[in-house]
């Protein structure tokens, strides 16, 4: 064996004692959060899919709803006009109308505010339980098309922010039968949570864990591990023993970091997978069939400012699902 696995099984022990496993945090920072659903609306298709998810959630959680509406335009433009903005606050006033009708038990309250989007859904942002907001499709792709007020909400917000795909509706988030049963009459399509073992996000874990146990649904948790480090030895004709107790390791530290929120949800049925290979890939074929996609977000320098890893972006812009982003704390 090569000095640098040596190296790694000094840095990795196969599996870390019980007794000194991290114990679950309490959960509010990303799991029974607390603080409103704020939802951007614009009065587009995207942004009354996310509404409607909102909604659905403010149900879940228990939690009141509100509506912004932000209005950059200053008063000398045409859109800035008192008649553009009665137009706007009519798509506000309507929308909240419609979701009092539909989901009765929901506090529900809107806000037209002027400023610019970014820094209107920003500040909503600071006093919120989860962010929640609309994206285009990709037609043929079936993903996201995030723009820059969206990008910069992930990027920037201090709660979880969920992007919701134009033309997502209550049945997508339920598993799909023939027989044709209304989606309250089907379970819950599974959460998902992508999950870095080198830097596991307390805040995306509960905010999992969270999601799963108000669906009643199973929790899948994807790990992918070391190609660069596979391929090392690969060149060097010694992986099949040692790919095998990598992959051992993997899924024993998978387990460990998982145990205490394991104890903390006995409820939520959890479905764990260590995988070879890249992160992405194995993220967005899990978003095929899962409802709800957690991936946790981390502060990156740069010179431009924070900016979401490869993975993250890949997730929202190409999984199928709704991607709900949480900051780590």
């Amino acid at each position: 064996m090569s000095a640098s696995a040596h190296s790694w099984s000094r840095r990795r022990p196969l599996l870390r004692p019980r007794s000194r496993l991290r114990a679950a945090p309490a959960p509010t920072a990303g799991g029974r959060v607390r603080g409103p659903i704020v939802v951007g609306f614009d009065g587009s298709p995207e942004s009354a899919a996310a509404a409607d998810w909102a909604a659905r959630e403010a149900v879940r959680r228990r939690l009141p709803l509100q509506l912004v509406q932000a209005w950059p335009w200053p008063r000398n433009d045409v859109l800035g006009s008192e008649d553009a903005v009665r137009w706007g606050r009519a798509r506000l006033t309507s929308k909240e109308a419609d979701i009092r009708t539909r989901f009765p038990s929901v506090e529900v309250s809107s806000e037209h505010l002027p400023g610019a989007p970014n820094a209107v859904l920003q500040a909503a942002g600071r006093n919120a339980a989860v962010l929640v907001l609309g994206s285009r499709g990709m037609g043929t792709l079936h993903g996201f098309l995030a723009g820059s007020v969206s990008q910069e909400a992930l990027r920037l917000a201090d709660c979880p922010v969920v992007l919701v795909r134009a033309g997502r509706t209550a049945a997508d988030e339920h598993v799909p039968t023939a027989e044709g049963r209304e989606p309250v009459d089907r379970p819950y399509r599974d959460v998902a949570l992508g999950l870095d073992l080198r830097h596991p996000c307390d805040a995306a874990i509960a905010f999992a864990f969270e999601a799963a146990a108000l669906r009643a649904a199973p929790l899948r948790v994807i790990h992918a591990w070391g190609t660069s480090l596979v391929g090392e030895y690969m060149a060097l004709g010694a992986t099949a023993g040692l790919a095998a107790r990598v992959e051992k390791a993997e899924k024993e530290a998978l387990s460990s970091v998982l145990w205490p929120w394991r104890e903390r949800y006995p409820q939520v049925v959890l479905l764990p997978r260590s995988v070879l290979g890249s992160t992405a890939p194995a993220l967005l074929d899990t978003s095929a069939q899962a409802g709800l996609l957690v991936l946790g977000r981390r502060s990156r320098p740069s010179p431009l400012g924070p900016h979401l890893g490869p993975v993250a972006h890949a997730a929202v812009h190409h999984a199928v699902c709704t991607v709900a982003v949480v900051p780590c704390r």
